[in-house]
Order: C-alpha cells, then structure tokens, then sequence
C-alpha cells in the first residue's frame, strides 16, 4: 500500500504542475457543460415561415393568425408568388411555406371544404417532422374553431381529454440532456486522461526506468488510474451541484446511487484508456484512437437519439458500448427517482465490462524488470 500510495503522490504532483491540463479538466467540462446543455437539443423553438395568401379574405386572415400568433412561428415574408416562397426556402430564408388557395372562404362556405398547402424544408428528417406536427397542429386547431361554429358546440364539449407527462412535466429538453452531459465529461476524463497519461511516460523515456524498479505491474497500475479515477468522481460531484444550482435539474434518486455507479463505469472507462495506451506509442496515437471509440460510443449511447429507433444491427452492437448504461442510470435515477433493483441489472453489466476491460489491459501491459 505504501508503494501505491507513493505513485498517487507522484501522480497528484505531477498532474497539479501542469496548469494547463488542471484548466483543460476544471474549466471546459463546465464550459461544455452550458454550451451543450443549451445547443444540443433537437427542439424547434423558431419555425421561419413564408406566407402565399392568394385569397386575401377574412377567413384566410383568421387562419394565417393562427400562426403569427404563435410563439413558435417567425412569419419572414409574405407574397403571391410560389416561385418566391421556393426561393426563400433554397436560400434558407424560410423553413415552411404556407400557401392559402384563392376561393379558400369560398369553398368553405358553399363546399364545407378547403385545401392548404404546406411544404417544409426536409433536409433534417427529423426537424420537418417536427415541424409539421406543429403545423397540421395549428390547422387542426382552426379547423376545430369552424367545426364550433357550425355547430354552435365547443369542442371541449364533445371531448375531455386529460393527460399528464411524467418524470419531465415541463418537456424541458435541458432535463433530458445534462444528465447525459455529465456522463459525457467523466469519461472523456476517464478515457482520454488516463489512456495518455500512460503513453507519455513511454514518450518521455521515463517508463523504461520503472519497468526496471521492483514496482510491480499491479502497484504501477493501480497508482497510475486512482488518480483519475477521484478527479473524475471530483468532476461529477462538481456537474451535479451545477446541473442543481444552475440549472435547476431535478435530482429524485439518491445521489450515493450515482456515485456507486459511477464509481464501477469509471473502472471500464480507466480499463479502455489504459488498453488504449498499451497498443500505442505517442499521445498522438492514443489520443486519435481514443476519439475515434468515444465518436461511436456517443453517438450510440441514446445521448441525443433513443436507442431504440436504431437498426436492429445497431442495437445488438449497442449491448457492448458501456456510456449506453450509464447514460440510461443516470437518467433514471436523477428524473425517475429509480433505486437499486430498477438499474441492477445495467449495474451488474458494468460491473462484468469493467472486470474485463481492466483484466485485458494488466494482461497487455509488459513490464520488463
């Protein structure tokens, strides 16, 4: 114990030297912290419209006020010409054309029946659905204002509907991504830290003369990730009281519950970055090969996408990408208010990657005395 408590120290000093990793680690997670937490949302809080009224009529006004007045139409323009409408929306100038048919009043009055135009900027599938959810919304919201006068019966009249949202009732998009943030940031910490902490000692020349030391492989490793592992666990309590302070993130489980599991991650992230370290050279080799893991374990982590609007391929891959169940605990026991048995099992798969991540890094590692 004396051994490894002497390379911690070692550790420690060598890490508060350098002001410039101590900035990198305290300053930008809580930088990355606010930005993405604000810009990595799939929300449409601003929808550009371009209106083509070509009835110019009392009812075509009533609807087309339907839209001003929402706060989530920006209405940029307003023509005659289709040919304008579809140039606006080449230039990205607008995000939806609203074309209104001449004789619309017309042919609701006489006909009982009238046709509206939408086209949207399909792009980003995933925002033209969006946005069209909240169009055909709009419209079906006049429809049934004219279905109320036509039969002198409110529509809530007809039908009563309650409902309520669970875990998330403001539909506050920030709850659902910080949470996944500060998984995020602990194992950048967990991964690339430790994975070129480790090479630099290869680069340096320094590790040659601690193979030779009677340090063995076990008290050399040890010393090596317990530093980064507490720096990261630091970072984490650190996000929370932020997530809580400055965000207002509801925290419903236990905390100790997010520390235990963060505590088994960090084992598998600390396991990659020192298997990473083991095949490579330079920090440059570690840092290159760490990113390219970290881009596909995001990315697929149901971070930003669910899961389970993947491929089926993808999912079965998705079963081997560790932040996949963190990034699932964390939102369960901060928003669900989950406790020990709702994540046992997601737990106890940690618990086995961190087992082996660790296991094939110590084996790959040689120490030549």
């Amino acid at each position: 114990m004396r051994t490894i408590a002497c390379i911690i120290r070692k550790e420690f000093i060598q890490f508060f030297r350098n002001k410039a990793m101590v900035r990198i680690i305290f300053v930008m997670p809580i930088l990355q912290l606010f930005v993405l937490a604000y810009t990595a949302t799939f929300e449409i809080k601003t929808i550009r419209l371009h209106v083509i009224d070509l009835d110019h009529s009392h009812t075509s006004r009533d609807l087309i006020s339907h839209f001003s007045g929402s706060r989530f139409y920006r209405i940029t323009n307003f023509s005659n010409s289709y040919a304008l409408a579809e140039e606006d929306i080449m230039k990205d100038r607008a995000d939806q054309v609203i074309q209104v048919p001449a004789d619309f009043e017309k042919d609701l009055t006489t006909g009982g029946m009238a046709r509206v135009q939408v086209v949207t900027n399909a792009i980003n599938g995933s925002a033209a659905s969006l946005m069209n959810a909240y169009t055909l919304s709009v419209i079906q919201d006049y429809n049934k204002n004219i279905l109320t006068g036509l039969t002198g019966q409110k529509a809530g009249d007809l039908f009563n509907v309650n409902f309520s949202y669970w875990y998330n009732p403001d539909l506050d998009y920030i709850n659902y991504m910080v949470p996944g943030i500060l998984v995020l940031l602990v194992t950048l910490i967990g991964m690339f830290l430790s994975g070129m902490n480790l090479v630099k000692e290869k680069e340096i020349g320094t590790i040659e003369q601690i193979n030779v030391t009677p340090i063995r492989k076990y008290q050399f490793i040890i010393g090596k990730l317990i530093p980064y592992w507490l720096i990261a666990m630091v970072e984490l309590a650190f996000g929370l009281i932020l997530a809580k302070v400055a965000f207002q993130i509801p925290i419903l489980g236990s905390i100790w519950l997010i520390f235990l599991v963060a505590a088994v991650y960090l084992l598998v992230t600390l396991g990659l970055g020192l298997l990473i370290s083991t095949k490579t050279s330079t920090q440059q080799q570690a840092m290159f090969l760490s990113w390219f893991f970290m881009v596909i374990f995001i990315l697929m982590s149901g971070l930003f996408t669910p899961v389970d609007t993947m491929p089926r391929w993808a999912q079965i891959i998705d079963w081997f990408n560790p932040v996949k169940y963190f990034v699932e605990v964390i939102r369960m026991i901060m928003m669900k208010g989950s406790g020990f048995l709702d994540i046992l099992q997601d737990f106890v798969i940690l618990i086995f990657y961190g087992a082996v991540a660790l296991s094939v890094a110590v084996w790959q590692y040689r120490k030549v005395a």
